[in-house]
């Protein structure tokens, strides 16, 4: 059954309520990696809930000479895809809609602040990003209501940044990541893959390998910083230079000389912000290695 189209807030609000319900936020230009989300969603509330997705493409976490004019929008593909993975209705409201007639969030000039997480490694490559992001969620999350909302790991900061402002502010929602999705060369999913270049794709290939060599290292009881310059290695040597490599914790607070970690690294390939992420845990040696 094709998903109720929501265009405007007036319309969610009237969307009758049944069972729990779940939410997934996209910009469109939807993939597997999507559809992982939506299954997550239905599996979250069952088959007497409700799943809801959202289709907007926010112009307030774009910066100065990002891709928002040319951001993939496929629409009708996207119902199809939405449709196919037991989603009940898609809100897609327009940029006049969420923010008014004027710039997006200039009207009021109030913004959510992402705090000093906000600034570092994706804040800093795209400064006032997080800003826009946690925005349109706060916004989002106030007019569906949800009881759960479905983001995927791949934008793992994004995510911690979420559960952040939820707990901050004290939302009635919980929120819940999904694994991300990946090609079977490990690159991960990302509706702007679409960017590459045959070539540039094959180059990209380099960040999954780099990643699994973090982990590798990671394996041996290496630490902090040696799993870092592996990483970076492997990068260099396909021909790749990263925006970031960064070890820290699972809440991004500090890397921990031993226990769970994060790699988190980023790069531009053939133009194209390409970012990333595997889990890990440091100080354990294990013996299954292979090395």
């Amino acid at each position: 059954m094709n998903p109720t189209v929501l265009a405007d807030t007036e319309s969610l609000r009237s969307y009758p309520r049944g069972g729990p319900r779940a939410v997934v936020m996209t910009m469109g230009g939807l993939h597997r990696g999507h559809a992982d989300l939506f299954d997550a969603a239905r599996r979250l509330v069952g088959a007497d809930g409700q799943s809801l997705a959202t289709i907007f493409v926010n112009p307030l976490q774009f910066g100065p000479g990002e891709d928002l004019e040319r951001y993939p929008r496929t629409f009708a593909s996207d119902l199809e895809i939405c449709a196919g993975h037991e989603v009940d209705a898609v809100f897609a409201p327009s940029v006049a809609e969420m923010y008014g007639e004027e710039s997006p969030g200039m009207s009021t000039g109030i913004t959510v602040d992402p705090g000093d997480l906000g600034a570092v490694w994706e804040g800093s490559v795209r400064p006032g990003h997080f800003r826009g992001v946690l925005t349109v969620v706060l916004k989002l999350l106030n007019l569906i209501q949800p009881d759960f909302a479905v983001f995927g790991e791949k934008d793992y900061q994004q995510l911690v940044l979420v559960r952040r402002m939820v707990q901050a502010l004290n939302l009635p929602v919980e929120i819940v990541g999904v694994p991300t999705a990946r090609e079977e060369d490990g690159l991960a999913l990302s509706s702007r893959n679409v960017y590459l270049s045959s070539e540039d794709r094959s180059l990209a290939a380099a960040i999954p390998r780099a990643l699994s060599a973090g982990q590798d290292e990671a394996a041996t009881g290496a630490t902090a910083s040696e799993i870092v310059a592996r990483t970076r290695f492997v990068l260099a040597d396909a021909g790749v230079t990263p925006d970031y490599v960064v070890i820290t914790d699972p809440d991004l607070v500090a890397a921990p000389p031993s226990g769970p970690a994060r790699l988190l690294l980023a790069a531009h390939v053939g133009g194209v912000h390409l970012l990333d992420n595997a889990a890990m845990v440091l100080g354990e040696a294990r013996t299954d290695t292979g090395r």
